[in-house]
């Protein structure tokens, strides 16, 4: 009776920190799909250099529901002959997006790396087993435990869409610990208020609330990416701009369809 009480025990701390790890989903459904184009700036002329795709579907993980999402970039023949890029991201969650399981593979250039995160939820704490095969082909592994939640690059922004901004006061600066293969990362979102945007090559425009993704590193801190997402209950990211060190790029969504919401924020 005893070892059976520490079993219930040890499951409830589980089960109490998934469940902080998580945050109600309310701005998107299963069977979502967006794509988007991507620029590069050039000796100050934006050319299109390639395409991503992000989908979202119901799955199962370990037997158990989950939202299976993926993000995959492609560069074109432009960028190819000057810097070649093949990413595809996966990820799943709980269906209150807490992470279970992430993986990168990259093509960047000449190098190709392999990602992975699997977590668990011991004690109270969060717990990380990394995995990473490096360019030169050498594998890695670690692990690490921490008391607060932790995320990964696809899990923190289907989080970060299912905030409620109605809170967030222009300046405020949302903690957002991400972790690779490698390390965990001191950043944070920034609410930086409301604009209008007119899509490229297109006469859509949106409301759209923005956020910049900042990384402190050697004591600085670094925009690495600027967010417009639709004030609307979607939190849609209809265009994103990238602050890369080898320059400039811009994403921007081109189509959309399995979407959770009415789009409110489209102007006409």
């Amino acid at each position: 009776m005893k070892r059976f009480l520490l079993i219930i025990i040890a499951s409830c701390g589980m089960m109490t920190a998934h469940a902080q790890c998580g945050i109600e989903n309310t701005a998107f459904k299963s069977g979502e799909y967006l794509s988007y184009d991507l620029y590069f700036n050039w000796k100050f002329v934006w050319m299109k250099v390639g395409t991503a795709s992000m989908s979202i579907i119901q799955s199962t993980r370990d037997g158990k529901p989950a939202y299976r999402s993926s993000l995959i970039t492609r560069g074109n023949s432009r960028l190819d002959g000057y810097f070649m890029m093949r990413d595809t991201l996966l990820c799943y969650t709980d269906l209150d997006i807490a992470p279970l399981y992430f993986r990168k593979g990259a093509r960047e250039g000449d190098r190709y790396y392999v990602d992975e995160l699997w977590y668990t939820y011991p004690r109270g704490n969060c717990h990380l087993r990394m995995h990473r095969i490096d360019h030169d082909g050498e594998v890695h592994w670690k692990d690490a435990e921490y008391k607060n939640c932790i995320y990964d690059m696809m899990s923190i922004f289907l989080r970060a869409r299912n905030f409620d901004v109605s809170k967030l006061k222009v300046g405020e600066n949302i903690p957002m610990p991400i972790s690779d293969a490698r390390r965990l990362s001191n950043s944070w979102l920034k609410f930086t208020g409301k604009t209008t945007i007119k899509m490229r090559n297109s006469k859509m425009k949106f409301r759209c609330l923005t956020f910049s993704f900042i990384e402190r590193e050697d004591g600085k801190n670094k925009e690495l990416i600027r967010f417009f997402v639709t004030d609307d209950k979607n939190h849609l990211p209809v265009r994103l701009d990238l602050f890369l060190s080898f320059g400039s790029a811009k994403c921007y969504l081109t189509g959309m369809k399995g979407l959770r919401n009415e789009m409110e924020s489209r102007v006409e």
